[in-house]
């Protein structure tokens, strides 16, 4: 999966809305010195490319309930079972991210549960019976920061 050609208006449009999703078109109009049609039409455009993948609110899931953050490396017992693994791990609601990774997990995984007894009866009735023949669990004990990644012109030369 390569990277699409995007330009300055394009890169400029992407820092704006991913500061603030609730910005009005109008506003990053201004900011981009262009039409409000012309940002609603690359803003669709970046969307159908796939590279906008939606908006969405940030909960404070200590404030609706959920006090647990857990981050939990699965192993398979069959790593043939990746793609049925992955449609089970999706009709679970409380995991919200799943990774493939190098190194010694088969997967990587972000869930949050009420509380400790919570995540125990997930790892025991949701997903141990998915074939694991192991999991490693970290509790994150508070979110320090959690942003997005820096959206900068790509077609400015730096140099890595």
């Amino acid at each position: 999966m390569g990277h699409h050609q995007l330009d300055s208006l394009d890169y400029k449009i992407l820092k704006l809305i991913a500061e603030n999703a609730r910005i009005p078109f109008l506003e990053v109009a201004r900011e981009c010195n262009v039409s409000g049609a012309a940002i609603h039409q690359r803003v669709q455009k970046l969307t159908n490319l796939g590279i906008i993948k939606g908006s969405k609110y940030c909960l404070d899931t200590n404030k609706v309930g959920y006090e647990t953050c857990a981050y939990m490396g699965l192993y398979l017992k069959n790593p043939n079972q990746f793609k049925d693994v992955i449609e089970e791990l999706k009709k679970i609601p409380e995991v919200v991210e799943c990774h493939y990774t190098t190194g010694q997990y088969d997967m990587f995984i972000k869930l949050y549960a009420r509380n400790n007894r919570h995540l125990l009866h997930i790892i025991h009735t949701k997903l141990q019976p998915l074939g694991l023949s192991r999991s490693e669990s970290l509790i994150s004990f508070k979110e320090a920061f959690n942003r997005q990644i820096p959206i900068e012109d790509m077609n400015d030369d730096l140099e890595y």
